[in-house]
C-alpha cells in the first residue's frame, strides 16, 4: 500500500463527508477508496473513522491524524509544483567542463544567447583539456573532442570536428611540402599532449613515429600555441579546423597532404544519466545540438 495514496484517500473522505464523494473527486472507485482506508488504519492500529450507513465521522484518534496528514499532503503537493516549475522554468548553477581552445573561441557567444533562453540558469564554465570526471567533480555536462570510447556515459554528438595538417608557407618553402604521409619522417612535428593515435590512419601511424622518436620535436597541451607555432615556421602540426581555419583563410598556414585527410572526429556533448534529467541540462543539450552548423560554420568556405 502506497501510505501517501491512502493518506490523500482518508484526509478527501474526510473533506468530502463520505466514501463516494472521495471516490469521484480522487476519480476512484468507492471500494478503493474504502480499502486504503481500511489498509491504513491497520498500519496504524487505530480506527480513524466511525462509520454507519449515513455517515462517517472522525475518532478522537482520526482528528488529530486528519490535521498532521493535511499538512504533510499540503507539503508535498507545494514540492511537486515547485519542481514543476522547474520544468518549465529551468534554474540553478549548470557546471559545464569544455576544452580550453574551443570554450575560448566558440562558447562565449553560446553561453551567452542560452542565458538569454533561460535567464534563471546560472552558468559556471570550467575550461580543461584533461577528462574529467563527471560524476565525481560535480559536472553537469562535459564538452569532449574525439572519437569517444565506449563508457557509462550518455554521449551525443552536437558538431562534426575536421582535422587537418598545416604549416606555415615559410616553413614549407625551406623544408620542402610533403608529398606522401612517409614523408613526414623529415619534417618537425608539433605534438599535441592529448592527442590519441589509436587509429590505423595512415598520417596517424607516422606520427606516432614522430612523436616516439621525440628529436628536437616540441609538444603542448594546448592547441592555440601549436597553431601559433606552426604560423612562426616551427613545424607541422595536426588541428582542428575550429582552431587553424582561421589561419588557412588568412594564408598563414597551408593545409598539408589534404588528400589523406584524417577524417572527422566529433563534438560531444556528455552527462551522466538518461533518466529523469535535471531541466537545465536538457535544455543546454538541447541549445547546443545544431547551433554551430552542418557543416559548422569555422568550415564554410570563405568567399
Amino acid at each position: 500500500m502506497d501510505r501517501i495514496d491512502a493518506m490523500r484517500a482518508f484526509v478527501s473522505v474526510v473533506i468530502e463527508g463520505s466514501f463516494s464523494n472521495a471516490a469521484t473527486t480522487l476519480q476512484l472507485s468507492p471500494q478503493l477508496v474504502s480499502k486504503y482506508v481500511s489498509k491504513l488504519e491497520e498500519r496504524l492500529a487505530v480506527r480513524l473513522l466511525n462509520r454507519t450507513t449515513r455517515k462517517v465521522s472522525l475518532t478522537e484518534a482520526g482528528t488529530h491524524y486528519f490535521q498532521h496528514a493535511q499538512q504533510i499532503l499540503l507539503s508535498i503537493d507545494e514540492m511537486d509544483s515547485q519542481l514543476g516549475g522547474l520544468q518549465q522554468h529551468p534554474t540553478g548553477t549548470l557546471r559545464i567542463s569544455a576544452p580550453v581552445s574551443f570554450a575560448l573561441k566558440h562558447m562565449g557567444k553560446l553561453v551567452t544567447e542560452f542565458q538569454s533562453h533561460y535567464p534563471f540558469v546560472n552558468v559556471d564554465l570550467q575550461l580543461n583539456d584533461r577528462k574529467v570526471d563527471i560524476v565525481d567533480e560535480g559536472y553537469d555536462v562535459a564538452l569532449r573532442i574525439g572519437r569517444l570510447k565506449s563508457s557509462s556515459l550518455i554521449a551525443k554528438q552536437v558538431a562534426p570536428i575536421r582535422l587537418i595538417l598545416c604549416a606555415s608557407p615559410d616553413y614549407l618553402e625551406k623544408h620542402g611540402t610533403p608529398e606522401k604521409p612517409e614523408d613526414l619522417k623529415n619534417h618537425r612535428y608539433l605534438h599535441y599532449s592529448y592527442t590519441e593515435m589509436d587509429t590505423k590512419d595512415e598520417i596517424y601511424q607516422w606520427l606516432r613515429v614522430k612523436n616516439t622518436q621525440r628529436s628536437s620535436e616540441f609538444q603542448s597541451n594546448n592547441g592555440d600555441v601549436l597553431v601559433d607555432c606552426a604560423i612562426a615556421g616551427a613545424g607541422i602540426a595536426l588541428q582542428p579546423t575550429f582552431i587553424a581555419s582561421e589561419a588557412i583563410n588568412s594564408g598563414k598556414l597551408i593545409e598539408v597532404l589534404p588528400q589523406f585527410a584524417t577524417g572527422s572526429v566529433g563534438l560531444y556533448v556528455v552527462y551522466a544519466h538518461r533518466k529523469l534529467l535535471p531541466h537545465k541540462i536538457r535544455c543546454f543539450i538541447d541549445f547546443i545540438n545544431g547551433y554551430y552548423g552542418t557543416p559548422p560554420y569555422w568550415d564554410k568556405v570563405v568567399t
